[in-house]
């Protein structure tokens, strides 16, 4: 009997130290539910990217635990959490999260004060795209809440 083991290894060498090029998707969790959220803009090799498309609204109970997972690259250059209302035009607080930690599970769907709001995971700014930075919103519906209409884009981080 003659083992086939070629694309084994061939799978493996292929996955090996790869990074993925191009925007990176940021992971959110909120009970249940995963979404992976493309950015809306992202500094990739010296030059800002900017993405069309509607954030991912996501509907979640009260009292859950939203967890953000954010790629490799973003956790080594820092970010932070910028917390807006339904219209993604008024900012309503910021979580800053420490350098090289991927993962924060410090928010709660009770804690914002409206029910319908987003967030936006922001990279730490760098000098390669003039002081703007990589962004990843995501918009929260808590049940019992209501939201007059998602904005479109994303405001411009710095």
């Amino acid at each position: 009997m003659r083992r086939v083991v070629l694309p084994v290894a061939v799978l493996l060498v292929a996955g090996c130290g790869s990074e993925p090029s191009g925007p990176q998707d940021v992971l959110v969790e909120a009970g249940p539910q995963e979404v992976r959220v493309p950015p809306s803009q992202e500094c990739i090799d010296g030059e800002l990217q900017r993405f069309s498309g509607r954030p991912p609204l996501v509907e979640v109970s009260p009292d859950t635990t939203i967890r953000l997972t954010v790629p490799d690259s973003v956790a080594e250059q820092g970010w932070g959490v910028q917390v807006y209302d339904d219209q993604l035009q008024q900012r309503l607080g910021i979580v800053d999260v420490e350098r090289g930690q991927a993962v924060l599970e410090e928010i709660d769907t009770s804690d914002v004060v409206p029910a319908a709001f987003y967030l936006v995971v922001v990279e730490d700014t760098g000098e390669a795209c003039e002081g703007l930075s990589g962004a990843w919103p995501v918009g929260f519906l808590r049940a019992g809440g209501d939201q007059t209409g998602p904005a479109t884009e994303a405001p411009p981080v710095p």
